[in-house]
């Protein structure tokens, strides 16, 4: 029998040196045999194979999400009449506004699983809620911060977080250029989306391009504890901004560990101190904006039992470099984003330290038929091995299937914005890969697909 979880496709060292698949005779509790009774698994085999029923499923699934979204509709339809033609910020004071924001998806696979069990039956788990507050009491001083409501398939049942809480303080500024500092829990920003990825409203679409915003790393790229330094120049070739930020990442969590090691080990990930960079540049109001961000993030494992029956000691070093690029025009806007993603494993001993580079990129065109309409069309790539693009070395080193090793996503979009308050969105992705699958919904990998279909749908509210 293979393992139940594999170790991380990005990591074939891993997978081929420290972990074997278990045979018959294998002991249940030989650590290095990944096992079903191992007891510190902590995710059950998801037994049932969807082969030859997707369309009874399909029906099934069908008939569902009909009656979910009629209920919906006429929900949205009675808030429609009692929302502003302005999407309006709840303001208390002069200097005292609240935000919120809410999100409500459904997701429909063919095969494998995203948010919850979406291959059988489709899956509602999908929900984000945050509610934003902002303080200033003066124009250069600032406090802000949101609480996060999230659920996201298994592991992700109903979180409840602080997504950023911060002191911005604006210390020079005039009509060129602007220097200031924000301290606490801050967004992390990289590429163009990451800051604003929990809102429907503020990304392209349901689902963000995987290769560059995977969700199965987001808790620890979404925010850090720490501080950053931002600044402004602007004048008539355009504006101008950098940003350094430093600190501590949310990496102590599962969704981590999975990431980079494909197991949920006995000990602990933590962060090290960490930096990231983001030089952006914006001409013509915002026609042409481009960007490269550039990380240094450390991430430690802490053991609870010595080898072999747990890892060394040891830390992952992440230096992804990421070049964006965007075009707008009244009706249509262009984007690309490309990143080179570095691994290097140290102190964990031979033959686990090793380094292994990763390669992203996605095309992306929008078309504006009006205010209220729009479509999308991407093409997505993930390489876990840019080495190995085929996957055909990994699956020699290790007879773990090619397809582990990438994903190519194409994405076809349509959104319709009912007013400034309220967004339907709806998409179908078609996926060659697995390289970006989420472990925690997909224990089994007997029943990984390589080739597979996304349908979504989500309604977004915002004030």
């Amino acid at each position: 029998m293979r393992p139940s979880k594999p170790l991380a496709p990005s990591n074939w060292i891993l997978n081929r040196f420290f972990m074997r698949p278990c045979k018959k005779n294998d002991p249940k509790d030989s650590y290095h045999c990944v096992n079903m009774d191992q007891k510190h698994h902590r995710f059950e085999l998801i037994s049932e194979s969807i082969q030859g029923k997707f369309c009874r499923e399909a029906f099934l699934a069908f008939a569902l999400y009909l009656f979910h979204w009629i209920c919906y509709g006429c929900l949205f339809v009675a808030l429609c009449g009692q929302m502003p033609e302005k999407a309006q910020a709840l303001e208390l004071t002069d200097n005292l506004q609240i935000h919120g924001f809410l999100t409500q998806g459904y997701f429909f696979t063919s095969a494998n699983n995203i948010f919850g069990t979406s291959s059988t039956g489709g899956s509602f788990d999908y929900t984000e809620a945050g509610l934003t507050g902002s303080w200033a009491p003066t124009a250069d001083f600032r406090l802000a911060a949101q609480v996060l409501f999230r659920r996201a398939g298994a592991g992700h049942e109903n979180d409840v977080e602080l997504d950023f809480g911060l002191l911005d303080y604006t210390i020079l500024s005039t009509v060129d250029y602007r220097l200031g500092v924000r301290l606490g829990r801050f967004k992390i920003p990289f590429g163009l989306y990451n800051e604003t990825r929990d809102v429907l409203f503020t990304r392209p679409t349901i689902l963000l391009p995987q290769s560059i915003y995977p969700d199965v790393t987001r808790d620890g790229s979404i925010s850090a504890d720490g501080g950053i330094i931002y600044g402004d120049y602007r004048d008539e070739w355009g504006n101008l901004s950098l940003e350094l930020g430093f600190g501590y990442p949310r990496s102590a969590n599962v969704d981590t560990e999975l990431a980079i090691f494909g197991f949920d080990f006995p000990g602990n990930t933590f962060s090290g101190f960490s930096g990231i960079g983001r030089l952006s540049y914006d001409l013509d109001g915002g026609k042409y904006r481009m960007a490269i961000t550039s990380v240094y993030a450390d991430t430690r494992y802490d053991p609870e039992f010595l080898p072999p029956d747990d890892l060394n000691a040891g830390k992952v070093i992440f230096k992804p470099v990421i070049f964006s690029a965007q075009y707008n025009q009244e009706q249509v806007s262009l984007t690309g984003e490309y990143a080179i993603r570095p691994f290097r494993f140290t102190r964990f001993g031979e033959p686990i330290n090793a380094e292994v580079t990763g390669e992203s990129y996605y095309l992306q065109a929008e078309y504006r038929f009006d205010k209220n309409k729009e479509a999308i069309v991407r093409y997505d790539v993930m390489y876990n091995n840019r080495n190995d693009k085929s996957g055909k070395k990994y699956q020699t080193e290790t007879g773990y299937p090619a397809y582990f090793q990438y994903a190519k996503t194409w994405t076809v979009g349509l959104r319709y914005y009912v007013n400034p308050s309220l967004l339907i969105a709806a998409e179908y992705n078609l996926v060659n890969g697995t390289a970006w699958l989420p472990i925690q919904d997909n224990p089994d990998i007997e029943n990984w697909k390589q080739r597979w279909n996304i349908f979504s749908i989500a309604a977004g509210l915002q004030f």
